[in-house]
């Protein structure tokens, strides 16, 4: 190697400026949160908000629409990155508005930590969503967790939520280790780390497959660790019962953004050569997940648990679309079913957000509402919060016309149109099973008797928010054709 080959090449920091605002803007409110002597954190709250407001307008203003590498080619800035970053933020921001009451309730959550974790956590997501590197990816996903796992455990005197830490700090070490196994199989093959270069490798034939098989096994575990697809779900249920329930409406909505951002880049941008073996090990687990998540969710009495088998199940019928882009090597099918994929994450993000918003407004007190019965009578309690929770159940059962039934229609065509009629038929057989525990929770809050009489009210931030989140998936379920439109270009200039 000559010295000219070994010189510095200066970083384009234009791409990764949004990562820099967020870290820098993390650790300020991390030491201006020492200095407030205000219980309620308004100021820190409001400076976290502000700060994902700045990093959505850095990200807006730096968008170029064209696909540029910095950092030695670890990271990519490009139209999809840029599209689900913005998202991440407003995803985010809604988050920590309906956890802003939860948390003042409970004095070892009313913390700044609370808000300086979510940003970190956010700053691990962005990393994801532009890693064009294995390690890259390692260091945003580890980055991501280490925050959620303080985040778990952040009510110290809940057993339940130290408890969840603990199993969610174990299993998450033991994915991290089959991801990290599967990466340095992939780089033994192929004798690179950076996703494009493992491609060109790929393409040109120079690689040994056997390892390479080896490794794409560990690389899809702790993929679908992450994204909580059966046989890998076991941490789920636990956290999302046992978590704060402004921490499991955290677990459950961003990390999905990122999470669909990683596979789009390992499988589909580094190892698409290998679509024939990584496909059939989606569909396994995407049909184990949509079984064992609908019949599962069925025996539930706790609201959060039956939402954890839920996103068990939506996770599978998500890999759904990402299992039919390529048929016999055949890529035609490619963008409609990966965009497909990317409009049921954003959906089902959507969606989860406001079903654990009600949940948080229903937690009153100090006390969690979070079981099936509290939602008894919940009509004649408030009509309005009663039609916004229908309307969330609705859209998750797939019920017409509202945005949860047109995400499962764009996968099913998707994957009908690829030639896997069985498994459409199986995935539909699989969503009435679910619409039972979906419909159960409307019967309970418009057909039984409410144990408590009491109006439910709601701070005027709350109301407008949730009222705004219903009426979007009301709206999206009506005029889907913008956002589904905006997920195939996004993905057409950026694959």
């Amino acid at each position: 190697m000559t010295l000219a080959d070994m010189q510095f090449q200066t970083p384009d920091l234009r791409l990764a400026s949004a990562e820099i605002f967020m870290l820098v803007m993390a650790c300020l409110i991390l030491i201006l949160d020492l200095f407030v002597k205000d219980k309620k954190r308004t100021l820190t709250f409001v400076a976290t908000q502000l700060t994902l407001v700045g990093a959505a307008v850095v990200t807006f203003a730096t968008t170029s629409g064209d696909i540029g590498y910095t950092f030695s080619n670890m990271y990519v800035g490009d139209l999809l990155s840029d599209l689900l970053k913005l998202l991440l933020y407003l995803t985010v921001i809604v988050v920590l508005f309906y956890s802003r009451g939860y948390i003042l309730e409970r004095e070892q959550m009313a913390r700044g930590e609370y808000y300086t974790l979510a940003l970190f956590a956010t700053l691990g997501m962005m990393v994801m969503i532009s890693a064009n590197h294995f390690l890259t990816v390692y260091l945003g996903l580890e980055l991501l967790s280490l925050s959620l796992y303080a985040m778990v455990a952040m009510n110290r005197d809940s057993v339940p939520a130290t408890e969840a830490a603990m199993k969610y700090f174990v299993l998450g070490a033991l994915a991290s280790g089959l991801l990290l196994y599967g990466m340095s199989m992939i780089y033994g093959a192929t004798g690179t780390l950076e996703i494009t270069g493992v491609a060109e490798r790929l393409y040109a034939g120079q690689a040994d497959r056997t390892i390479l098989v080896f490794g794409l096994v560990f690389l899809v575990s702790g993929i679908a660790f992450k994204l909580g697809v059966v046989p890998f779900h076991m941490w789920i249920p636990d956290v999302y019962h046992g978590a704060p329930t402004a921490v499991t409406l955290f677990i459950a909505t961003a990390p999905k953004l990122a999470a669909f951002a990683i596979v789009v880049r390992m499988l589909i941008n580094g190892l698409i050569v290998l679509a024939q073996d990584w496909q059939s090990m989606l569909i396994l687990l995407a049909v184990l997940s949509m079984a064992i998540g609908n019949i599962a969710a069925i025996a539930q009495t706790n609201l959060k648990r039956m939402l954890a088998y839920s996103a068990i199940s939506h996770m599978g019928f998500m890999l759904l679309g990402l299992v039919t882009g390529v048929v016999g090597g055949d890529a035609r099918f490619a963008l409609n079913s990966y965009s497909s994929s990317m409009f049921y994450v954003i959906t089902y993000v959507l969606t989860s957000a406001g079903t654990f918003g009600m949940i948080l407004l229903l937690a009153r007190g100090g006390l969690e509402s979070d079981e099936l019965d509290d939602l008894k009578g919940l009509n004649k309690r408030s009509p309005w919060f009663a039609a916004m929770m229908m309307m969330m159940m609705f859209s998750m059962a797939g019920v017409p016309f509202f945005v949860g039934f047109f995400a499962k229609f764009s996968v099913l065509q998707a994957v009908v149109a690829a030639g896997y009629l069985w498994l459409a038929i199986v995935a539909v057989f699989f969503s009435l099973i679910g619409c039972f525990y979906y419909l159960r929770v409307v019967k309970l809050m418009y057909f039984d008797q409410p144990a408590c009489s009491t109006p439910l009210e709601a701070p005027l931030d709350m109301k407008i928010l949730l009222s705004a989140n219903g009426l979007a998936v009301a709206l999206l379920g009506i005029f889907p054709q913008a956002l589904m439109s905006l997920c195939a270009f996004a993905l057409l200039r950026s694959l």
